[in-house]
């Protein structure tokens, strides 16, 4: 009985998790996932505290920015992480990145930053307040900015190939 219990609440989870997360490889987007800004907006968020209390200013912050929405327990997010780890972006000095941390404390991002090799802001957003003005469910979520803070192009990044479609052009 007690096995059997715990079979159904292992599916349950991973049901949960894998729906809640986006995990499906088609290029097309959820038609489900609203997004709530456009190109040519303001970016509304500029000033936050990452995970060990340093402010982070993306008002004054030089050059393009990568805004992006994740989860720590999401694989699209994991493969994304992994991604974006591989490519130049990381190491572009005319490019500002923050990752905000959807539903996660600052543990869980600090455990996070160690396995993925994050170096870069880690910012919580344990109650949803920022996320929730930007799009309704689904992560990761990349928001594309320019040097004034305007938004070039949101992606959801459900796609293996997502680090490659960030383009600013």
């Amino acid at each position: 009985m007690i096995k059997s219990q715990l079979t159904i609440s292992f599916l349950a989870a991973a049901c949960l998790t894998i729906s809640a997360c986006g995990t499906t490889e088609s290029t097309a987007p959820n038609p489900d996932y609203e997004t709530y800004i456009s190109p040519g907006d303001i970016f509304k968020h500029l000033t936050f505290k990452d995970i060990h209390g340093q402010p982070i200013d993306l008002a004054n912050a030089p050059g393009k920015k990568l805004v992006i929405f994740f989860a720590t327990w999401c694989s699209d997010s994991q493969r994304m992480f992994n991604a974006l780890n591989a490519s130049p972006l990381v190491t572009d000095h005319n490019l500002t990145i923050v990752a905000i941390g959807r539903e996660e404390t600052s543990e869980s991002l600090a455990q996070f930053a160690v396995d993925y090799n994050v170096s870069f802001p880690l910012i919580t957003d344990e109650q949803r307040n920022v996320y929730s003005q930007y799009a309704n469910k689904g992560v990761p979520r990349l928001i594309l900015l320019d040097e004034n803070n305007r938004v070039v192009n949101t992606l959801i990044g459900e796609t293996e190939n997502i680090i490659e479609q960030v383009k600013w052009n």
